[in-house]
């Protein structure tokens, strides 16, 4: 889990509020890939581009996988003009500000809405986003509950540190948010989420994912493990949906190819060592094999044309608060 969330954390987030009075639309157009919105007092509906509505009252979060625009709105059906909301939540024209760090503009609505967009940049991260339906709701009256209670407080106060404290709020709350979806009784949890968690897969998980370019065995993993060699492979296998060494291959790819694009200066030579081949060679052969392409191709061009249509593409990060 820890491993998925690399590159998907919020960093300079813009905050601000802005009173407004129902009917009101929100209109997101980002295209974030990922974005979290949560009601601290009155409610309204997410209505995204596609997908069903999903309502939204006090403590409820709902997170959105873009990269399609959503809107908020008070109510199905408003009459209010969709105003666009981007970087800045609203354009100065339409009554919004450039300000940093809880500003606010006092009014008489009732709802506040938090939203926190994120990029989920990588190949690590894409089994994440896989995952997601296009609109996830988690009522209140869980663990994400005491985060609010935090943002709450911090976005009131204006104090020394506070963008950094909103950032890492923001991230708990998305975190307890898809522990909650995952967790969610008669769902289906994607399968490395169930697999974590099982005394047998969830070790040799850890272990490939700690240190992947470590030269694993099917063996090995089973003697850290303290399995028979024959019982890791089938449980393995079982929950995982892959033998161990083909998922330590494919992770291994993904670290690579986050590495070519992340960091020009590091050679091709360099990328197999971080991820555990001991030549070039090797190296190229399996990520063409695994990505349809060389590393110096998808260093140059990203993913083969067949894939590049279906990635997520990125989006800014953001934050704001909306008080309507």
């Amino acid at each position: 889990m820890d491993d998925l969330f690399r590159g998907v954390r919020a960093h300079g987030s813009l905050f601000g509020s802005s009173a407004l009075t129902p009917p009101f639309s929100l209109h997101f157009v980002d295209g974030a890939p990922l974005t979290l919105c949560t009601v601290l007092s009155g409610g309204g509906w997410i209505v995204p581009e596609l997908g069903e509505p999903e309502p939204l009252i006090a403590y409820d979060t709902v997170v959105v996988r873009g990269p399609r625009s959503f809107r908020f709105v008070d109510e199905l059906g408003t009459g209010a003009e969709p105003v666009a909301c981007g970087e800045y939540c609203a354009a100065p024209e339409l009554g919004g500000t450039r300000h940093r760090r809880g500003w606010r503009d006092d009014g008489a609505g009732p709802t506040t809405l938090i939203v926190g967009a994120y990029p989920a940049g990588g190949e690590v991260s894409r089994p994440l986003l896989d995952a997601l339906p296009v609109v996830l709701r988690v009522a209140g009256g869980g663990s994400g509950d005491a985060v609010l209670d935090h943002l709450a407080a911090e976005v009131a106060a204006d104090t020394p540190g506070q963008q950094v404290v909103l950032d890492r709020l923001l991230d708990w709350m998305l975190v307890c948010t898809l522990r909650a979806w995952f967790d969610r009784p008669g769902g289906e949890p994607p399968a490395w989420w169930t697999a974590q968690r099982d005394p047998v897969a969830g070790p040799a998980l850890r272990l490939l994912h700690d240190d992947p370019a470590t030269p694993w065995t099917v063996a090995a993993l089973a003697e850290r493990a303290g399995v028979s060699r024959s019982t890791l492979a089938k449980r393995f296998t079982d929950l995982v949906g892959e033998p161990p060494l083909t998922y330590l291959t494919r992770r291994r790819m993904a670290l690579a190819a986050d590495l070519l694009a992340e960091r020009p200066a590091v050679t091709v030579s360099e990328v197999a060592r971080l991820v555990g081949y001991a030549d070039a060679f090797g190296f190229s052969a399996a990520f063409k094999r695994i990505r349809g392409v060389t590393p110096s191709e998808y260093r140059k061009h990203g993913s083969p044309p067949e894939e590049r249509g279906a990635e997520v593409l990125s989006g800014r990060q953001q934050g704001c608060i909306v008080e309507g």
